[in-house]
């Protein structure tokens, strides 16, 4: 594997890396995690951290990347759906409407964002994962879209890995207010062009791989973004048959632990 590939596609200047199914699942790392980022690091390579869960900061991220893995992330080194949001958003989108978790309220007040409760007055709604979800809450969204409200989703992923298999995600809520209100959202998350920017801004010199679990989501930016393209099997896809066509993946691995005989 490691002398085909390299020779094809080269080593990379740095590696972008899905979190959930890929670095860990559920509370516990994927073996072999924390080797093959510090391995990845010591060559040489920027090692990042994109994903859709707009739940949590990137601070709180940061420190359970290195509790699990052992792996001490780099300052600025992980982009979430919310710091995409975020990063779209100005003064002149205030105040912000949300149905999500503390982590998505806490990005966007630290980006200087206003919120509110108020669907009559809220300017922007932003919809993410909200595993307290209400129809309190879905009705104000509601509310605020049909007066005019700009429509933001952090992603549309309809599920996320769990140890006990797929658990409904952002997707889900998502798709319950654009229902309700015959409105598409503007997404930020993967593999949206919010994040593609955010993302971008972020890369040294050198090629680009992308490493995640999801066709819809991880190769479809890298795809998007002229990436190589790393499927791991540990996450939402069991299987390479189910990746469609168009979204193959340049190599497919069964756990980020075979990253490390790339570097070695």
């Amino acid at each position: 594997m490691r002398d085909s590939f390299l020779a094809v596609k080269g080593r990379p200047g740095n590696v972008v890396f899905d979190l959930d199914g890929v670095v860990f699942l559920g509370s516990e790392a994927i073996s072999g995690a924390g080797a093959a980022l510090s391995a990845i690091a010591a060559h040489g390579a920027k090692v990042l951290f994109a994903t859709n869960n707009a739940t949590k900061t990137t601070e709180y991220i940061a420190k359970r990347i290195e509790s699990t893995t052992g792996y001490k992330p780099e300052s600025g080194a992980i982009v979430t759906s919310a710091t995409a949001v975020a990063a779209s958003l100005g003064p002149e989108d205030d105040p912000v409407l949300m149905v999500g978790e503390p982590g998505l309220a806490e990005t966007l007040r630290a980006a200087g964002r206003a919120t509110t409760d108020d669907s009559s007055a809220a300017r922007t709604v932003v919809v993410g994962l909200d595993r307290g979800i209400t129809y309190k809450k879905l009705e104000a969204a509601s509310t605020a879209i049909r007066r005019g409200a700009r429509f933001i989703a952090t992603n549309t992923d309809v599920s996320f890995p769990t140890p006990d298999g797929p658990a409904p995600g952002a997707g889900a809520i998502v798709a319950a207010v654009a229902s309700a209100t015959g409105t598409d959202p503007e997404v930020a998350g993967k593999p949206h062009p919010a994040m593609v920017r955010h993302v971008t801004a972020l890369l040294g010199p050198g090629k680009t791989w992308m490493v995640g679990d999801r066709p819809d989501t991880d190769l479809a930016l890298a795809r998007a973004a002229g990436w190589t393209a790393v499927l791991t099997l540990s996450g939402i896809t069991q299987d390479v048959a189910e990746v469609p066509p168009d979204l193959r993946p340049d190599l497919v691995i069964d756990s980020v632990a075979d990253l490390v005989e790339l570097f070695e």
